[in-house]
């Protein structure tokens, strides 16, 4: 298998998981979701404290998910350093890739999505574009990136250092 082969299992995987667990990804995410929609929308009407304790629900909402996915992906697998160094040895052109399709997934739909479309809009739309944009992302883009993350993470570290499946 390529090294860009070996790179794009780690998305499928995360896609196929996903779809699997979708119910809880996104029923986390929606709490990301919603306090964005509110707080970015609406942010002069929602309190200072308010909107810090919002933001910290928030940030145990997606530790919790990170959690949940790391749970059920690794669910029967033993990680290894060892395991994960010697397929960094073996396969460095593989995570080259990852990152660079990472680093693609950010720039479409983080500078592109955000930065260059919410730019364009008039003063007056932008607001909302990115609260709705932010309440679309957080179940979508940012929990698949967590996922993505998971994965890439197992398949470095899984005992028989190949392709997630």
């Amino acid at each position: 298998m390529s090294e860009l082969g070996l790179a794009l299992e780690v998305p499928r995987w995360a896609a196929r998981f996903y779809l699997r667990h979708w119910v809880v990804v996104v029923g986390l995410s929606l709490v990301a979701s919603v306090q964005r929609l509110v707080v970015v929308n609406w942010g002069g009407l929602v309190p200072d404290g308010v909107a810090f304790a919002s933001e910290v629900v928030v940030v145990a909402a997606r530790v919790l998910l990170v959690v949940v996915i790391w749970r059920l992906a690794t669910r029967g697998e033993r990680l290894g350093w060892a395991d994960a160094r010697a397929f960094a040895a073996r396969h460095w052109p593989s995570l080259v890739w990852q990152g660079m399709l990472l680093a693609v997934a950010f720039l479409v739909f983080d500078v592109v999505a955000e930065q260059v479309v919410g730019g364009l809009l008039p003063e007056s739309a932008r607001q909302t574009y990115l609260a709705v944009l932010l309440f679309a992302k957080n179940p979508t883009v940012i929990a698949f990136t967590f996922v993505w993350w998971v994965g890439l993470i197992r398949q470095v570290g899984v005992s028989r250092a190949v392709p997630v499946r």
